[in-house]
């Protein structure tokens, strides 16, 4: 069984078509025009076009494309801020909200054409105008999860000794320590993002393929078979080899 997936976005358009492009080369050369494209969340903040990302996805999504698109941590943040009244994501430190500079909700609205210079409540109105519904409906409908076969795909990662059907939004969106320290095996390989890594990494029990694409660096495609993987790059596939 073979699947696709694609790490953090974070508003970067270019990098989601670049990763797109690789994909299609892939199934050029393998001949298959039905494996489902998986992106792992965190569509949204810290790159300079996050409208467009979403303009992008949809419009696949609208033609027929065979992806998943999951959601992230940050992709919950600007959800609940576009709800009326805004929420704040529990996950956040108390001292932090979702337009703090650190976490990229100021960048994200500017896409879409919203001054973020103002009080919180008048940018709270703008992005009601500004950000479509089709958008806004399109983040609060994203799941948390996706299970093919022996791979299990989410944003964050899992609870560790909790059942695959059983996990949690929180952990999937949020989770750090207790999963990334996990060395069990959790019944299927786990496919994440949410903590950068250099490179895409292997570790037997789980695939993380955050490159830290809203740091600046490359965006990465992945392709899978059962519990392989190979980075896909211009030249082709590169084998991932578990560490």
């Amino acid at each position: 069984m073979r699947a696709y997936a694609i790490g953090d976005i974070h508003g970067h358009r270019s990098g989601l078509e670049r990763a797109h492009r690789l994909i299609a080369a892939d199934r050029d050369r393998v001949g298959d025009s039905a494996a489902p494209v998986v992106h792992i969340g965190d569509l949204c903040d810290r790159g300079p076009d996050t409208k467009g990302v979403i303009d992008v996805l949809l419009t696949g999504l609208d033609r027929g494309e065979p992806w998943v698109v999951l959601k992230g941590n940050h992709d919950r943040m600007m959800q609940r801020f576009l709800e009326t009244p805004p929420r704040r994501d529990p996950g956040l430190r108390a001292d932090l909200s979702w337009l703090h500079p650190n976490l990229g909700g100021q960048g994200t609205l500017a896409s879409y054409g919203v001054d973020t210079g103002a009080d919180a409540a008048t940018v709270h109105r703008a992005a009601l105008d500004l950000v479509p519904e089709t958008h806004r409906a399109f983040l609060a409908g994203l799941p948390t999860s996706h299970r093919l076969g022996a791979l299990f795909f989410c944003h964050a990662g899992i609870r560790p000794g909790v059942p695959l059907e059983d996990q949690v939004e929180d952990d999937l969106l949020w989770i750090r320590g207790d999963f990334l320290n996990s060395t069990a095996d959790h019944g299927a390989l786990v496919v994440h993002g949410h903590t950068p890594v250099e490179v895409v990494t292997h570790y037997g029990n789980r695939l993380n393929i955050d490159t830290g694409a809203g740091y600046g660096e490359p965006l990465s495609a992945v392709v899978l078979e059962g519990r392989q993987a190979w980075l896909l790059t211009e030249e082709g596939r590169a084998r991932i080899v578990p560490i």
